[in-house]
């Protein structure tokens, strides 16, 4: 009961404010730029980065130029403002950029990438130094400060009760109907039909309009060394024996990806999301490897590059990289897209026409 009664005056802060932003009374920024803003209703992972990764890709194959940002959660470093890259390079580690800001930095090496908590201020700041026609914020959906062209919200097929009540009593971040001022709804981990006819009953009661549905699996793409960098095609550990390692906010979901890849899985270290591995837990699990005779330790993509510096030369760490396969809705999706691209478009073209 005290959990419902916290959820309810929390409920009542976030209510309002929304409505003040809703309502003209919270002023937002805006940017000389398109903004679309990738979040969730939840606490925890719903698979934010790999859409990043694949709206990144789909708009810089549309020759559009892309930056990212993002608050950099839990970084080390204080600054009020990170550039994590260039476009060219990576500049900084996952301790100073954050986990996720690091990772997408990697897999997207041509756009421009930099966290910081005030995404107006780092906004403008790398405007300043780049031309950019798109800005994809990571996990921005109630950072109503900023104006957003296009909002899309994920949801978890696999955590349709987390849809029930706000923290602390469950796992919204905001109320449901929240989810009205999304233009696109993308439910995420949509390998089971009865996960996703769960989750998307529980949507159909709030949902108004009719914003952009789509639902996406993740799918394993590739096994990259820890070490060297080396790659194979995912089906490279089918048979293998392995102990998994994650420190994500859905540990369970790579345990089921592995054992989908055919990987046999003789056991699993599960830290907490964004967990900063010390030097007695990669031990720990060098203990139980060799209890187990596992062939390879597989973890995650974006807990690599934190554990690569805590390992031996040689070590058989291996991760598993993810690519995010739209399985319904990708033309709706695109198409939500290439149409702003469009509008804008025609906005420039009116307003070149009006100064001539």
């Amino acid at each position: 009961p005290w959990l419902r009664g916290a959820a309810f005056v929390y409920g009542l802060v976030v209510r309002a404010r929304m409505w003040a932003y809703d309502h003209g009374w919270q002023k937002q920024a805006r940017l000389p730029c398109q903004v679309v803003s990738v979040g969730n209703l939840t606490v925890g992972g719903t698979g934010k980065t790999p859409m990043v990764i694949l709206l990144t890709e789909w708009l810089q194959a549309q020759g559009q130029r892309v930056a990212v940002i993002s608050r950099g959660y839990k970084r080390a470093s204080t600054e009020a403002k990170v550039l994590v890259s260039d476009g060219q390079r990576v500049l900084v580690g996952p301790a100073e950029a954050g986990d996720e800001p690091y990772l997408i930095a990697n897999r997207c090496p041509k756009a421009i990438v930099a966290v910081g908590a005030d995404r107006a201020a780092v906004g403008r700041w790398v405007l300043e130094q780049w031309p950019v026609d798109w800005i994809v914020l990571d996990d921005a959906f109630q950072h109503r400060a900023l104006y957003r062209d296009l909002d899309v919200v994920l949801v978890d097929a696999m955590d349709a009760t987390g849809l029930d009540a706000i923290v602390p009593a469950g796992r919204l971040r905001e109320p449901l109907a929240g989810i009205r001022r999304a233009a696109a709804v993308v439910i995420t981990r949509a390998d089971s039909e009865r996960d996703v006819a769960a989750v998307r009953a529980r949507l159909q009661a709030v949902l108004t309009g009719h914003p952009v549905q789509a639902e996406v699996i993740f799918r394993p793409d590739e096994v990259v060394s820890v070490l060297s960098g080396a790659r194979h095609a995912a089906d490279w550990c089918v048979g293998k024996k392995a102990w998994l390692v994650s420190g994500i906010g859905n540990s369970e979901s790579f345990r089921r990806l592995a054992m989908a890849n055919g990987v046999q899985v003789l056991g699993v270290t599960a830290c907490a999301d964004h967990y900063a591995y010390r030097s007695e837990d990669v031990d720990r699990i060098r203990t139980q490897v060799r209890r187990t005779n596992a062939e390879i330790v597989l973890t995650t993509e974006k807990d690599a590059g934190k554990l690569g510096p805590l390992l031996r030369a040689d070590e058989p760490w291996w991760a598993l990289r993810l690519r995010a396969d739209v399985r319904r809705g990708e033309g709706d999706l695109r198409k939500l897209i290439q149409g702003r691209e469009r509008e804008v478009a025609g906005e420039r073209a009116t307003v070149e026409g009006q100064a001539r």
